[in-house]
C-alpha cells in the first residue's frame, strides 16, 4: 500500500439564518498522511498530531480521523489494513470552524482511496453525517463550496449554491472555545412564529443573493433570530464585533457555526474589516487571532505526497 495524503477544509455553518442547513468550505486546511502500518518504528503512536490539538487529540484508535477510516471499511464490509496516521491541523478546535467535520471528511476520503470498494460523494456524505450527527459542516467538508442540505428520516438532500466572485472571509478566532453541546444547550425548545418567518425570509434572501450575484443582499440576509441572540451571552463581545465589521464595509457578518469564531464576508476592504474587528475585540477584552481567507470549491480530497 502506498502512502496517501488528504487535505480537508475548514467549514462555516449557518451563515447567520441557515441553522443546521447551510455550510461553506473555507480555504484553511488540515493535512492527513496515511502510511502502511509496517513503515513506522516500534513504539510510535498510531496517530501523530501536530498543529492544533497536538496535546489533546487521541493518538490511538479513538482518534476521530482513525474512527472515520474504520467506519468506511466497516460499511464496505472489509477489514481495515494496518495504518499509521500523521495529522497536521490548521483548523482550531471548538471555534465553529468544523474541526470535527474536517477530521471525519479527511478520514473518509483517505479510507476511500485505500478501500478496494470505493464510494461516491453522496455515500461519503451520508457516512459523514451519521458520524457527525448534523449535516451542515460535513456537507461542505465533503463536497466543497456552499451547500444547502436538509434531511428527513430516509435521506439527505443537498444543493450547491454558486458564490459571488472575489468573496473573502475575515475570521476573528477567540482564544476561548465554545463546545457545540454547550452552544445548543442555551437555545430554546420553541421559537415564535415571527422569528421563524424572519429566518425563513433571510435564508431565502441569502441563497438568492449568493446564487444571483447580489452581494448587497448579504447585510440583511445574514441576520438571524433563531440561535445567535441566545448564544450571545456565551460571547458578549460578539455584538461589538458584528457592528465593527459592518461599519468597516463587510457585506455580512455572523457567528461561525456555534462559535466562538465571528466571520465577516467581504469583497475588498479585508484588511480594514480585520483591523476594526481586532480593535473591537481589544476594547471588549476578547483575545484572539485574525485570519483572512476565502471560500473553496473543493471538499476533502487526495493530493500527491
Amino acid at each position: 500500500m502506498n502512502p496517501v495524503r488528504v487535505l480537508a477544509p475548514a467549514t462555516t455553518a449557518n451563515l447567520g439564518p441557515g441553522f443546521d442547513c447551510l455550510g461553506l468550505a473555507l480555504d484553511l486546511w488540515n493535512r492527513l498522511d496515511v502510511f502502511p502500518g509496517d513503515s513506522a518504528g516500534a513504539g510510535e503512536p498510531l496517530v501523530e498530531v501536530t498543529g492544533e490539538g497536538a496535546d489533546e487529540l487521541a493518538s490511538d484508535e479513538g482518534n476521530l480521523v482513525y474512527r472515520a477510516m474504520a467506519f468506511l471499511f466497516h460499511e464496505a464490509d472489509r477489514e481495515m489494513p494496518p495504518v499509521r496516521l500523521r495529522c497536521h491541523n490548521e483548523i482550531p478546535l471548538e471555534r465553529g470552524l468544523g474541526s470535527s467535520a474536517a477530521a471525519i471528511a479527511g478520514g473518509l476520503a483517505a479510507a476511500n482511496a485505500l478501500c478496494p470498494e470505493s464510494f461516491g460523494p453522496k455515500e461519503l456524505l451520508e457516512m459523514a453525517a451519521t458520524m457527525e450527527g448534523h449535516p451542515d459542516n460535513v456537507a461542505a467538508a465533503v463536497l466543497g463550496g456552499l451547500q444547502l442540505v436538509v434531511t428527513d428520516e430516509q435521506q439527505l438532500y443537498t444543493a450547491p449554491i454558486s458564490l459571488p466572485p472575489d468573496l473573502h472571509a475575515v475570521l476573528f478566532i477567540p482564544e476561548f472555545r465554545i463546545a457545540t453541546k454547550d452552544a445548543r444547550a442555551v437555545m430554546p425548545a420553541k421559537v415564535s412564529m415571527a422569528d421563524a418567518v424572519f429566518n425563513m425570509g433571510r435564508v431565502a434572501l441569502l441563497v438568492a443573493g449568493m446564487a444571483t450575484n447580489h452581494p448587497e443582499y448579504l447585510s440583511e440576509a445574514t441576520k438571524d433570530r433563531l440561535h445567535q441572540p441566545y448564544r450571545q451571552p456565551l460571547f458578549p463581545a460578539m455584538k461589538l464585533l458584528f457592528q465593527a465589521a459592518r461599519d468597516a464595509g463587510a457585506l455580512g457578518v455572523f457567528l461561525s457555526g456555534s462559535g466562538s469564531t465571528v466571520l465577516a464576508l467581504t469583497q475588498g476592504r479585508e484588511m480594514t474589516v480585520a483591523y476594526e474587528m481586532a480593535e473591537a475585540a481589544k476594547q471588549a477584552g476578547a483575545a484572539g487571532q485574525l485570519k483572512i481567507t476565502k471560500p473553496t470549491m473543493e471538499g476533502a480530497h487526495v493530493v500527491p505526497i
